[in-house]
């Protein structure tokens, strides 16, 4: 496996963060900024996807909704949302797949995917009821509305309103880096049973060679290995997916299947 660029590093050392500060001071005070808002979430919320609604909701209302799910500029939203879709068509994506979008935020990559799928192929699922409602302006503002999308909010992972084998495609880009161990869990606890036979699910995380840790519950960093043996442990086949790393995003990809 070649070793990505942003991999290698010790994030989770006072070293390393110190001199992380030291070489980029104008990121100091919006740090401090998210350091005061984990402490009055830590005591304001019961669970992670509480708490990390509550961050979508304040990042959307300091920023934007493509600011909030990490595209500060339009130019950076249509490029992310191009380099995910170009690697599914790429794979085999047909506009016969019916795709499922866990955390598809406000339609970076979904609207592409929505215009290229046949009508009422496309479901796309989120925690945040604002980030949906800026996910229906983006169906409007491409003229959407015929293909029928299914855009939901939902409260966890266990997909119990979707039907059993449906989805030939699921795919979930910078949801896992977001999320604690028990979260992924739940996902792949339960994804194989909406998952089709023959279909796979393809998602992003960050990736660390060091200590695996997590940044204000924000911003979380995982082994590959841990991630592909709790796959194993649900009775799914993860596969590393190195052309995607070649693509240079900064997060590393998995592709789940059903084991033949």
């Amino acid at each position: 496996m070649k070793r990505h660029p942003y991999v290698a590093r010790p994030r989770s050392r006072l070293t390393y963060q110190l001199t992380y500060a030291l070489r980029h001071p104008k990121k100091v005070w919006p740090h401090l900024r998210r350091l005061a808002r984990d402490a009055k979430l830590r005591s304001t919320t019961r669970d992670h996807v509480s708490y990390y609604r509550e961050v979508m909701r304040a990042d959307i209302r300091d920023m934007t909704a493509d600011g909030a799910i990490g595209s500060h500029r339009r130019a950076s939203w249509l490029r992310v949302g191009r380099m995910q879709f170009d690697y599914l068509v790429k794979h085999g994506l047909t506009p016969q797949d019916r795709v499922l979008d866990i955390g598809c935020g406000n339609l970076r990559l979904g609207w592409r995917l929505v215009e290229h799928l046949e009508t009422g192929n496309y479901y796309g699922v989120d925690i945040s009821p604002e980030i949906l409602m800026a996910a229906a302006d983006t169906v409007t503002e491409h003229g959407l509305q015929a293909k029928l999308p299914h855009l939901s909010l939902v409260k966890d992972l266990t997909f119990a309103s979707l039907p059993d084998a449906h989805f030939t495609v699921i795919h979930a880009h910078s949801v896992f880096s977001h999320n604690p161990i028990d979260v992924i869990d739940e996902c792949l606890r339960h994804v194989g049973r909406i998952l089709h036979p023959d279909g796979f699910f393809d998602f992003t995380f960050d990736r660390t060679e060091k200590a695996e840790h997590h940044v204000l519950r924000e911003d979380f960093y995982y082994r590959t290995e841990t991630l592909i043996g709790l796959a194993e442990q649900h009775g799914l086949k993860a596969e590393f997916m190195g052309d995607w790393e070649r693509s240079r995003h900064k997060q590393s990809k998995l592709r789940v299947t059903h084991p033949r």
